[in-house]
């Protein structure tokens, strides 16, 4: 049985959809799928827990700033590379799937090297330093979004393919009825969802503290506060928050039916909060991380749903409290403006990037094989 290798990691943000992608690789093709990661952190953990064989390489962030720690970071990328070579000469895969991060160059370029095609996507407006560097090993670039394109050049950009961004079957599949059984609510009221992230988004939590008694006057405050920043006191300042308020670290397996059960989302606007939001059909709220403490690409994510009409966009000094509530009530006081929001969101995920992407992958193992699928 021929393997397909897919490469990526050291943040959920990475890993999750190239998941998706390998769900959708099951349903057409026989092969053993497994994955190169991070020897260090979460890659493991998430992989395996899906049911996916791993295999852990040194690994050292791409910066693109001067720090001490790129001197250190040399000797790991390269240990990488040696480890993904010898990987890859043993697993000899028909192709190499990445889906971003630093992790992701090493194995990318043993690739190219041994022969094998790579074949490399990014999830967010601007491609990151890993995606430009695979992008010259890879035969094809996939991209979220259309103008994507314009960030790469010459032979690099007639090998680009926008694919939208991949996002796992549940959240097609999500049900509003099984996300308020889980979150224990009835229908009569609506329902904010936030997003704090996986560790938590400390701006997303202050703003919403600040204006939370507000809120819950009018919603039932569904809140993933991440595992750092997980408190629980303010649910007892009063009754009505009490009643109202539901705060996790993280949601896990629910995550997709509590999605659906929400009116609105507040969140960050990372590629994976948006694409899975589209996927939903939700109106968003984004408030980006803003460059500097950033490349920059959750303002152009922001940027691109704001202007699809699916999201209102909250930055700079627009980003506070009061005007976060006001925008929240905004669209839940216009039932024909949340319809829209709704609809737009929803036709910007319909396409099922997973199944795109995976179709793509699956014709470039089986030209490596001869067309034996």
């Amino acid at each position: 049985m021929k393997k397909i290798a897919f490469t990526g990691g050291g943040t959920g943000g990475h890993i999750y959809p190239g998941l998706a992608v390998a769900d959708e690789l099951k349903k057409i093709v026989e092969a053993e799928i497994v994955w190169i990661g991070s020897s260090a952190g979460i890659d493991r953990k998430i992989v395996e827990d899906h049911g996916l064989p791993f295999y852990g390489i040194p690994s050292g962030k791409l910066r693109r700033y001067f720090s001490l720690r790129n001197f250190l970071d040399i000797f790991r990328i390269v240990a990488g590379f040696f480890c993904a070579f010898a990987l890859l000469i043993r697993l000899r895969p028909s192709v190499v799937f990445s889906k971003g991060g630093f992790v992701s160059v090493p194995p990318c370029l043993a690739a190219r090297l041994l022969g094998i095609p790579v074949i490399t996507h990014e999830c967010d407006f601007s491609p990151g330093l890993a995606t430009r560097i695979n992008s010259r090993f890879a035969s094809k670039t996939l991209v979220s979004y259309d103008k994507t394109r314009e960030a790469f050049s010459g032979k690099i950009r007639e090998r680009v393919i926008v694919t939208g961004n991949p996002v796992r079957e549940v959240f097609y599949a999500a049900s509003a009825e099984r996300g308020r059984a889980f979150l224990g609510i009835g229908d009569d009221l609506p329902v904010v969802m936030v997003q704090g992230g996986s560790l938590g988004a400390r701006q997303v939590n202050d703003l919403v503290a600040e204006c939370l008694e507000s809120l819950c006057a009018r919603c039932v405050v569904v809140h993933q506060t991440g595992e750092k920043n997980f408190d629980q006191t303010a649910r007892f300042e009063s009754p009505l928050v009490a009643a109202r308020y539901r705060p996790y670290p993280f949601i896990r397996a629910e995550m997709a039916d509590v999605l659906a059960a929400a009116d609105v989302v507040i969140a960050r606007s990372g590629a994976n909060t948006v694409w899975e939001c589209a996927a939903t059909g939700k109106p968003m709220v984004l408030v980006p991380l803003e460059k500097g403490s950033s490349r920059g690409d959750q303002v152009e994510n922001a940027q691109f749903f704001a202007e699809s009409g699916a999201a209102v966009m909250l930055s700079g000094a627009d980003a506070n409290s009061a005007r976060l509530a006001k925008e929240v009530f905004a669209i839940l006081d216009d039932d024909k403006k949340r319809r829209d929001m709704s609809s737009r969101a929803q036709k910007l995920g319909e396409a099922r990037p997973s199944s795109v992407i995976a179709k793509i992958v699956a014709d470039c193992a089986s030209a490596k094989n001869g067309g034996k699928k």
